[in-house]
């Protein structure tokens, strides 16, 4: 297992691939983990260019520290880990999910210069109520809040067996109940439309049909200078598990273009 530690806290990562861009995997909030985009996409992509894949705090086999959730922390958690991993001196594309979508956009707002690109499935914006919603999700208790982990995630956790279902659940009790999380997502800013069109690389969004935030990939299309959306029938907001094939290859092929994560 390869550890790097950042800002004093052990991160789990792993690099694959070698090439001149650097991708990195950025997964989701309590039920995710590296693994996700490790079993995914992060291998074939990584035939083409250097990747790295990092357990966010508190996540998988990184360290769980009893505070420091915020978005912010979490941007400069992604900066620790470039350096530690000797890349504070390389652009990066930014692959992420969900929550690591939004991690993506807000680390491009913040550090511009050290973006070239973003991937975004079905990222989250964190519009006015976004932070007020999550937060009441995370605090839903007993048959209501299995009901919407399975809803949730059963695309991912019917890949898994029963034990690492268990163990991934335990994990994000732990997460929720003995952490500041929760009311960390509280502080997480909203980002206007001067935030979103600060940010000029070029970007990918794909996003379900039927997901309950297309919505904030239609802004984000929207609004950003270089942005294409691409809506994926039938899919819900797990498009990472429902269509990992088609996703696998719109983002292989993006990143093969001729230059859409090169150009200044």
């Amino acid at each position: 297992m390869a550890e790097v530690t950042a800002r004093g806290i052990r991160f789990h990562i792993q690099r694959l691939g070698a090439g001149d861009r650097t991708v990195v995997f950025l997964h989701g909030l309590v039920m995710d983990n590296l693994s996700s985009w490790y079993f995914s996409v992060a291998n074939p992509v990584a035939t083409q260019s250097e990747v790295l894949l990092y357990d966010l705090r508190g996540h998988g086999r990184s360290e769980r520290t009893p505070t420091g959730y915020r978005l912010d922390d979490m941007v400069a958690d992604l900066d620790g880990v470039l350096e530690a991993a000797g890349l504070a001196s390389r652009r990066v594309t930014l692959v992420g999910n969900s929550f690591g979508g939004l991690l993506a956009l807000a680390f491009a707002v913040a550090r511009p210069s050290r973006v070239d690109g973003l991937v975004l499935v079905d990222a989250h914006l964190s519009d006015a109520g976004w932070a007020a919603r999550m937060q009441e999700t995370l605090r839903l208790q007993g048959a209501e809040r299995d009901l919407m982990i399975a809803r949730s995630f059963k695309d991912w956790l019917g890949r898994h067996s029963e034990r690492k279902r268990n163990r991934l659940a335990e994990h994000a009790k732990a997460l929720v109940y003995e952490t500041s999380l929760v009311e960390d997502l509280g502080a997480t800013p909203s980002f206007g439309d001067a935030d979103l069109r600060s940010i000029a690389c070029p970007t990918l969004a794909l996003y379900g049909e039927t997901s309950d935030i297309r919505d904030h990939g239609e802004r984000i299309a929207a609004t950003l200078p270089s942005c294409e959306l691409r809506i994926y029938p039938g899919c819900t907001h797990s498009i990472l598990w429902e269509a990992t094939a088609r996703l696998r290859d719109d983002v292989l092929a993006w990143l093969a273009a001729p230059s859409p994560a090169g150009a200044d």
